[in-house]
């Protein structure tokens, strides 16, 4: 069985869409043996966002509603990751900005040798549809290089579609020290220092308007979020062997602080 996490504050307009989709692709496409059961983590919303998402339950898409009430991307997929107990675990967003072959496609990889399978836009058979900005661009790229010094290979470690093997998801959730957006470095940083088989693959993948990361405070947040888990990683000994490479599958606005590159510059 695969469950999906998808967390979501305030997203009562967004998310019955996403799930509609959702529930047409597991009748029409998906072909998981065990089904998918979706963990929708109310991130102590002001909206209907619980309302809307418990009466997405059916049998060919179960849903379960599980509350946290610690604000941020990470925290709320830390909680619905701890709340799982499926072989395989994954995580998307309520905005549904990644096609959901995804879904098929991560399965496929952990079927076969991965330990986790992300979407990945760096790749070049990805197709992407994204609004454009010089400062969300500069803020970007000078996160993906920071980022990859602790998480070397990954190409993007910010596309919000992921599945792992749930033991160890779980496990290096109870680990977890990031609550924000930079959740997903320290993620896959962990995972890396396990030895684990990190897969990327190319997915479509379309900005969908409304999203909750404001580049002007959460960008920075961001950056120093990073700062923080060099920090921890460098105290934190590894339990694996080095990082893996990672191998992609076939066929398929913020200001730069000073602690945050004063943190990152002894990592990699």
């Amino acid at each position: 069985m695969l469950q999906l996490v998808i967390p979501a504050y305030n997203e009562a307009e967004r998310l019955p869409r996403t799930l509609r989709e959702l529930r047409r692709h597991l009748a029409d496409r998906t072909r998981i043996p065990g089904g998918v059961e979706v963990l929708v983590v109310d991130n102590a919303s002001t909206d209907a966002t619980a309302a809307v998402a418990r009466a997405a339950d059916c049998a060919i898409m179960p849903v379960r509603v599980v509350p946290c009430a610690e604000r941020g991307k990470g925290a709320a997929v830390a909680a619905g990751i701890a709340a799982s107990d499926a072989e395989l675990v994954g995580f998307m967003d309520a905005d549904g900005a990644t096609d959901l072959a995804a879904i098929d496609e991560a399965w496929r990889l952990l079927v076969l040798d991965a330990d986790v399978a992300i979407g990945s836009r760096s790749l070049a058979e990805s197709v992407v549809d994204a609004r454009h900005s010089l400062a969300r661009d500069l803020g970007a790229r000078a996160y993906r290089r920071l980022a990859r010094r602790l998480v070397p290979g990954i190409g993007d470690t910010q596309c919000g579609f992921k599945v792992l093997r749930g033991d160890l998801a779980r496990s290096v959730c109870a680990e977890m020290g990031a609550t924000g957006f930079a959740f997903d470095v320290e993620l896959l940083a962990r995972c890396q220092r396990r030895g684990a088989r990190v897969t990327e693959f190319p997915v479509a993948w379309t900005d969908v308007p409304g999203s909750t990361f404001v580049p002007a405070r959460h960008g920075t947040q961001s950056f120093r979020e990073l700062a923080q888990i060099a920090r921890r990683l460098r105290v934190v000994p590894a339990t694996g062997s080095v990082p893996v490479s990672v191998r992609p599958a076939a066929g398929v606005g913020a200001s730069l602080e000073q602690p945050a590159l004063a943190a990152l510059g002894g990592v990699g």
